[in-house]
């Protein structure tokens, strides 16, 4: 043991950052994402739309299937075809923040719209987890078939509805 510490440790094998560094990279992670719970706490305050808008990067078909309620469907590959048509401003007015979300962690949609958007001069975060954890959590969504009120996996969330309170 070294300091008090298993040196065969494999979390500890790579040394931890900085204290500096540390503060650094997690705030700057926290600018970048927001999280389903984040999201669903603003949509209930009434905030999506008229503080930032919530974009749905996926195609028509998964639009279909499944949305959030209040987000606005731009499929990644549609936006800088908007932008140069200039009809992007129908859909999100410029200079305001902007939440991308795609499927969910296996996907890097809403990653790519975000830095489309970016690259546009958005200021833009990215939902992590998608709409898989949003329908994973138990939140309401909207369908072709109407809207949607699924069971809380409690692999992802409390179950009953409480809030994690991260």
């Amino acid at each position: 043991m070294a300091g008090g510490v298993e040196t065969s440790s494999a979390v500890l094998s790579t040394p931890v950052a900085a204290n500096r560094d540390a503060l650094t990279h997690f705030a700057a992670r926290l600018s970048f994402e927001a999280d389903v719970s984040d999201v669903h706490a603003d949509l209930e305050l009434g905030l999506v739309g008229r503080v930032f808008a919530l974009v749905d990067s996926r195609s028509d078909e998964s639009w279909e299937q499944g949305r959030i309620p209040g987000a606005v469907h731009l499929p990644t590959r549609q936006i800088a075809r908007r932008a140069a048509e200039g009809t992007l401003g129908t859909l999100l007015p410029a200079g305001m923040p902007v939440v991308t979300y795609c499927w969910g962690p296996g996907c890097n949609g809403a990653t790519k719209a975000a830095l489309e958007l970016a690259r546009l001069g958005y200021p833009v975060k990215e939902m992590i987890g998608g709409f898989e954890y949003w329908v994973r959590e138990g939140y309401a969504y909207e369908s072709a078939r109407g809207s949607r009120n699924p069971a809380t996996d409690p692999l992802t969330a409390p179950a009953g509805g409480a809030a994690c309170a991260c």
